[in-house]
């Protein structure tokens, strides 16, 4: 393993460990590949939380938007996440337009406003978790483009759903609302009420809505995998984690407190179980 991969594998290990563990399941050197993806893309999804104000994580997103277009200031590959992704780029032909498409999805992160509605939802998880699993099945398929839009597009907005679901008090505590607030309002829900972690029966009622929809398009993502080429569906095997987090967040009465995690070792479990079923 070079140095750039040895860091970058290190550095999605402690950023994202639900896709570093999932990438336990690839051989070399679509592994490598693939974790340079990911270590980019958790990279600019710490931002928001890196950046004391807005303006320096605008600052930083076009780093790597310069980056990828090839007009970054500097010797760009002194940094071993941006030299790794480039390597993996060159190396599968992966394109740059849909990763600067989710550096750009980004800069919704750096702001409060609330997330208007479900449309603009997927439309945000399509852009900065769909598009990774298009890409990871690309690697697989030796960088040839294969098409995978319903199972990369309803995963990602599953996960996405999933994701923010679960951190849903903690992104009220920082003042942020990165759920629809269209269902909230449905419910007689408002963003003062959210952002004071005030629990009602209609916020429960909107939490289950947005679990509901994050079970549909789970179910839907799941026909779609079981038709993909068996040698693409291992980019797949986050899915096997959802089913279980989403019955969790379907029984939660404490949606302001924070989730207890699940083990590392039932994550590796599910996945690898999942993934032989589908080999």
């Amino acid at each position: 393993m070079s140095e750039d991969a040895g860091y970058v594998a290190s550095f999605l290990r402690d950023a994202d460990r639900d896709r570093y563990f999932a990438t336990l399941l690839l051989k070399e050197p679509e592994r490598t590949a693939i974790q340079s993806l990911y270590a980019f893309s958790a990279d600019v999804a710490s931002i928001r939380d890196r950046a004391r104000e807005p303006t320096a994580g605008e600052i930083r997103l076009q780093w790597w938007a310069d980056a990828l277009k090839g007009t970054g200031h500097g010797n760009v590959r002194q940094n071993p996440l941006a030299a790794a992704l480039l390597d993996a780029m060159s190396r599968y032909g992966l394109p740059s337009g849909p990763l600067l498409r989710l550096v750009a999805a980004r800069r919704f992160d750096l702001y409060q406003d609330p997330m208007p509605d479900v449309a603009s939802f997927e439309g945000y998880a399509g852009e900065t978790v769909s598009v990774l699993y298009q890409l990871a099945a690309m690697v697989l398929n030796g960088g040839t483009e294969v098409e995978t839009g319903d199972a990369a597009g309803h995963l990602g907005v599953a996960q996405a759903l999933a994701g923010h679901l679960r951190a849903f008090g903690f992104n009220a505590s920082q003042g942020r609302i990165f759920l629809p607030m269209n269902i909230f309002a449905a419910n007689g829900v408002t963003d003062g009420e959210i952002l004071a972690g005030a629990a009602s029966e209609g916020l429960f009622a909107a939490l289950a809505q947005v679990n509901d929809l994050a079970v549909e398009h789970l179910d839907k993502a799941q026909r779609a995998i079981a038709v993909l080429p068996g040698a693409l569906r291992p980019a797949f095997a986050p899915a096997a984690l959802l089913g279980p987090e989403l019955r969790q967040a379907a029984r939660n009465r404490a949606p302001f407190a924070a989730t207890a995690a699940t083990a590392d070792w039932r994550k590796i479990l599910a996945m690898w179980w999942w993934s032989a079923r589908r080999a």
